[in-house]
């Protein structure tokens, strides 16, 4: 069965989070093999992109949500337009 881009798990942003201050403080510790390390790192910028696209998501809803363009402007334009009931 092939899945749709709803039927994916949803990234839980707060989870991530912890994890990438996991991934940082297992960095910095020092402790960790060049290999492991270059791992961790790989692992942390892969999270770091997740996180990236739901604050993308999160940024466009809030966007439709206040009436605003992509460029951060208020949408006025869409204010003046008589609504259809």
């Amino acid at each position: 069965m092939l899945e749709t881009e709803d039927m994916k798990p949803k990234l839980d942003f707060e989870k991530s989070l912890k994890k990438l201050q996991s991934i940082v403080s297992d960095l910095e510790g020092g402790d960790l093999s060049l290999e492991d390390s270059l791992k961790k790192f790989e692992e942390g910028v892969k999270t770091v992109r997740l996180c990236q696209d739901v604050l993308g998501e999160a940024q466009k809803r809030v966007q439709i949500l206040t009436g605003e363009k992509p460029d951060g402007e208020p949408d006025f334009e869409s204010l003046d337009e008589p609504e259809n009931e």
